[in-house]
């Protein structure tokens, strides 16, 4: 239990009609009535002046009082919704920290939800990935996230396997004493993981292309000066977020733009053109476009139509898929889309447009997404924690199917279980919080 009361904005800095401040704690009421006066009852909001040490009024505005444990975090919450002027909100921020409260480090609200047992992790990293989506599909599943859908379907399978460990443990535990065929079958024990397993599969996969909407994926544009790199650039963002010439190295530091594909979240980086140069800007040009393709998730090779230069001599990082892009088809006649002869291959001309619908919907379904909107939010600790999950699984299913013992079965099964468990909080650390909740916005 907090022993502190934390107090923070909560709105967005700058000016704006409307500016919140939070406050938590075991001190809350003490604390704002000095400010404020008789706080309204649970619930209602109410008209007060907001005033200072000398009685004398700083604002007017909204007050909401939510008695613990019926509130956010567990904690008594009251909250001051006045002018969204950064001098006012400074001003009433300062009148708390004088009467004791503390700023709240980010996330620290939700983080002591999480604590008092208002909302478990995936609950808690939603509200993050809700202000954050960046699509409304993102949005959507953020929103089921925050719901409760993914703890849901962590929890279900958390209870398949602790029925599988009763078992075990039931064996081991009267070894001597007969068991009923149910609690003795092999079979049954290893069709019921099997069962598991699958399920476990389908939810990392799911979590998987949660993952992407919630962190998204880079592509990288390589190829020769006057490619079109930029140019494509252009066209995927439908503005102009590069310059365009006919001058070979216009490019010479990374341009970086965010845009979404089909509600899939993408960072594209245009590059420096690949290529030998005496000039120390287009060397380190290159440089940084090297470095950037070795991080891609998928690297779109440029190349103008009728290049007959072999890609190889551009040496680009083993291990990166590539799409090969080849642009100006609109000076040379070829049909636009992808190329039956050329596998990961697409046909395009960047100046009209021709073949960008191919080459998106190539994009689409090789940095594997699908058109199936993913049931819940998901982080990469959640696809590690379901990964190894699944690896202490496939242990215990062997070590079933070998017959070495009741006991490495259950404890295979309870390793899975507790890298479940780290999902939805179940099992934590003092590390993992600090991890998770630094990543919020103060105030929330």
């Amino acid at each position: 239990m907090a022993t502190s009361t934390i107090c923070a904005v909560a709105t967005p800095p700058g000016r704006g009609g409307v500016g919140i401040i939070r406050l938590s704690g075991p001190d809350a009421e003490t604390i704002a009535q000095q400010i404020v006066g008789d706080l309204p009852a649970p619930r209602q909001a109410a008209l007060r002046a907001f005033t200072d040490a000398a009685g004398e009024p700083i604002d007017e505005g909204l007050v909401l009082y939510f008695p613990a444990p019926h509130s956010m975090t567990g904690e008594a919450v009251v909250e001051l919704q006045g002018h969204g002027g950064p001098v006012v909100l400074d001003r009433l921020l300062q009148r708390l920290l004088s009467l004791g409260a503390v700023l709240a480090e980010p996330g620290e609200f939700s983080q002591r939800a999480f604590v008092n047992g208002r909302m478990d992790l995936t609950r808690a990293e939603a509200v993050a990935d809700l202000i954050n989506a960046g699509s409304e599909a993102a949005a959507r599943a953020a929103m089921r996230s925050l719901q409760g859908a993914f703890a849901s379907t962590i929890n279900t399978l958390v209870e398949r396997l602790l029925a599988v460990r009763v078992h075990c443990e039931a064996h081991i535990d009267f070894a001597d004493e007969p068991l009923t065929e149910a609690e003795s079958s092999t079979t049954a024990l290893a069709a019921a993981l099997d069962q598991i397993k699958v399920d476990l599969q389908e939810t990392l996969r799911l979590a998987a292309s949660g993952e992407r909407l919630q962190s998204g994926l880079t592509l990288v544009i390589a190829g020769r000066p006057n490619a079109g790199k930029s140019s494509l650039l252009n066209a995927l963002a439908g503005r102009d977020a590069a310059i365009v010439t006919d001058i070979a190295g216009t490019t010479r530091d990374i341009i970086d733009t965010a845009l979404h594909l089909d509600g899939l979240p993408l960072r594209v980086l245009d590059t420096a053109g690949l290529r030998e140069s005496d000039d120390q800007i287009e060397q380190e040009g290159v440089r940084r476009a090297r470095a950037a393709m070795a991080q891609a998730d998928r690297i779109l090779l440029v190349m103008e139509d009728g290049d007959v230069n072999d890609p190889s001599a551009l040496d680009l990082p083993a291990g990166i898929p590539i799409t090969r892009v080849i642009n100006k088809i609109d000076l040379t006649g070829r049909p636009p889309g992808d190329l039956d002869e050329m596998p990961d291959t697409v046909a395009v001309s960047a100046l009209t447009g021709a073949g960008l619908v191919a080459l998106r919907e190539h994009l689409f379904t090789q940095l594997g997404h699908t058109h199936e909107e993913p049931p819940f939010m998901a982080r990469r600790r959640h696809l590690l924690a379901l990964q190894t999950a699944a690896e202490d699984l496939d242990e215990a299913i062997a070590v079933l199917n070998e017959g070495l013992g009741d006991e490495l079965v259950a404890e295979s099964l309870r390793q899975a279980q507790d890298a479940l468990g780290r999902i939805t909080g179940t099992i934590t650390t003092e590390d993992l919080l600090g991890e998770i909740f630094s990543t919020f916005c103060i105030g929330k």
